[in-house]
């Protein structure tokens, strides 16, 4: 873990070297300042010579600008290393996620993956930045003066460490437990991250059901959950210091009551004294530092742990070794003995076998359940079958690499999701370099022209967050035309009219008869009006394909079909 730690500091080693070493010199300056105290009171000062004095004062001052600019690094070249560690993290962390299939997602809270990427690595930064040096300085620091203090006065410097063993002992103990205590805190901040998106983006379904108190009383018991995590950690926190507190102040009380003795003992002179009890101070700096380290180092360890744990989850869906890149594809589609059970084992398809031709229209319908949303998903590698094999032109789709399959095949969805930002942004993300003429084509295609027409800012009037300013129907239309500026051969419509008023329909579905032409599409309807044109229509239930046809023909054989069609226009 601590190899893999470091290996984060290899892209920034000069950076590193530099706020290491000055850290260094600054701690071997601190050393350094007793020492000089102690020449001064012991060869000086007996001099009665204030001219003398007055250069080892300046001497004194020069030191302290040299200490200062030093600190100047250390803080902000060491944070500025911490950042740059945090950044290359948390981008590390997003390229994974986006990498991740639906069925990822499936089981995932949107709150606690936005906690991985801001608050667990907001404390793996302090870490980078003061781990090593103040690991580093503190040894340095506890054995530099420890040898200086034992140069001084051998029984005096024993008696000042004795107590360093308990401290240690405690040190390994707490920080153990703090480390623990601060998983639990990163899970309760998670939950209570998903907690508050959810019922963020929920808002207006929370008010229209006057729900509010309910979700107080939620978000109350995630506050609750988050703030007795923290009591603990505190808690722990506070035993810690005031123990530490404690021993420090014995360390101080050692050094000027043994020191005092060995004073009057004529064993230690007047200087040494003093230089000591100086001694003493750096010595117990590094162990008060310690007691910092033991709040964020836990925190940072943890926060650490929940990173390599998701950058270590697997990836269900990746290219094949030899896959190969695919583009201009005819859109002829095989689902051969395509079986597929979600990861909780239920079943959704079985050795399902169907043949699509280019160019082909074929519509899905059928009870929720039955599998036809799957069926769709299983041809741009959303998810994988369980069993089978699905070709495009002849060729596995296993065999084709992610990025051109997936170029090859555009899906317009009910539930259409828009950026926040404008309608020229959005439109774009089918073509990310479209020219200005081919958005404004995409635009009169999908006919969405007028709409534009009449907004204060056209192409760029700012849509919320998910499209909230537009309808059911713009948003669709914004969705259509972004898919026009894709332009692929392979096109799949999931119920991407069920939601809309009649007369929206008709427009967006016009639209979709453009988008649709000279291309294979797959159909997921649940408003049987809109497949009348369709070349097939399949009919799906938990068993399988039960019927296939053109409208009519499935209409002639008086089957299920026409009986889901009569239940639609009984009226």
């Amino acid at each position: 873990m601590l190899r893999r730690f470091f290996s984060y500091y290899r892209p920034y080693k000069p950076l590193f070297l530099l706020d290491f070493s000055c850290a260094i010199i600054a701690g071997i300056l601190e050393l350094a300042f007793p020492i000089a105290v102690n020449q001064v009171i012991d060869k000086i000062m007996p001099q009665n010579n204030f001219r003398i004095i007055l250069l080892a004062c300046v001497g004194l001052l020069l030191f302290y600008i040299i200490n200062t600019a030093l600190q100047y690094v250390v803080v902000f070249f060491g944070h500025k290393l911490g950042v740059l560690i945090e950044t290359d993290m948390r981008i590390e962390l997003f390229e994974k996620l986006q990498r991740q299939s639906f069925e990822y997602y499936d089981e995932q809270k949107t709150g606690k993956l936005l906690s991985r990427l801001t608050t667990d690595l907001f404390d793996i930064s302090e870490v980078a930045h003061h781990g090593p040096e103040d690991v580093f300085i503190t040894v340095m620091t506890l054995l530099g003066s420890f040898i200086l203090m034992l140069n001084m006065h051998v029984k005096l410097a024993v008696a000042t460490f004795i107590l360093v063993p308990f401290i240690t002992v405690a040190l390994l103990f707490f920080n153990k437990k703090m480390t623990n205590v601060n998983t639990e805190i990163y899970e309760s901040i998670a939950e209570f991250n998903a907690g508050v998106e959810a019922a963020v983006t929920g808002i207006r379904v929370t008010q229209s059901f006057a729900n509010e108190a309910y979700e107080n009383t939620k978000f109350n018991g995630l506050s609750a959950l988050y703030k007795q995590a923290k009591l603990m950690f505190y808690k722990v926190m506070a035993i810690s210091s005031a123990y530490n507190y404690l021993m420090i102040r014995l360390i101080n009380l050692f050094a000027l009551v043994f020191g005092a003795y060995y004073t009057i003992q004529g064993e230690l002179t007047n200087g040494e004294f003093v230089g000591f009890i100086l001694l003493s101070n750096v010595f117990i700096r590094p162990i008060e530092k310690v007691n910092n380290m033991i709040e964020d180092y836990p925190k940072g360890i943890a926060g650490f742990k929940r990173l390599t744990e998701e950058l270590d989850r697997g990836v269900a869906i990746v290219d094949q070794p030899d896959a190969v890149e695919v583009s201009h594809l005819q859109g002829n589609i095989s689902y051969q003995d395509i079986s597929f059970s979600y990861a909780d084992h239920t079943k959704v398809l079985d050795h399902l076998n169907l043949d699509i031709a280019a160019g082909e229209t074929v519509a899905f319908v059928g009870e929720s359940g039955s599998g036809k949303t799957t069926l769709c998903n299983l041809l741009p590698r959303f998810y994988e079958p369980t069993k089978g094999v699905i070709t495009i032109d002849g060729m596995d789709i296993q065999k084709m690499s992610l990025a051109s399959l997936r170029e090859q095949i555009g899906t317009v969805q009910q539930d259409v999701f828009l950026f926040p930002g404008t309608i020229r942004e959005n439109i774009a993300y089918g073509k990310l370099d479209a020219t200005e003429e081919e958005i404004e084509h995409a635009v009169a295609l999908a006919h969405l022209k007028d709409v534009i027409t009449h907004m204060s800012n056209g192409l760029d009037t700012v849509i919320g967050e998910r499209g909230v300013k537009l309808s059911g129907g713009q948003k669709q239309r914004v969705a259509i035309a972004r898919m026009f500026l894709k332009n692929p051969p392979i096109l799949i419509l999931d119920e991407a009219t069920s939601a809309l008023d009649t007369e929206t329909e008709e427009i967006i579905q016009e639209s979709l008869n453009s988008l649709a032409e000279g291309r294979t599409t797959l159909i997921i309807a649940h408003r049987l009006a809109t497949i009348k044109h369709a070349t097939r229509i399949i009919v799906m239930s938990e068993a399988g394909i039960l019927e296939e046809g053109t409208h009519g023909e499935l209409m002639a054989k008086n089957g299920h079909y026409k009986r889901l069609y009569e239940a639609q226009f009984h009226d």
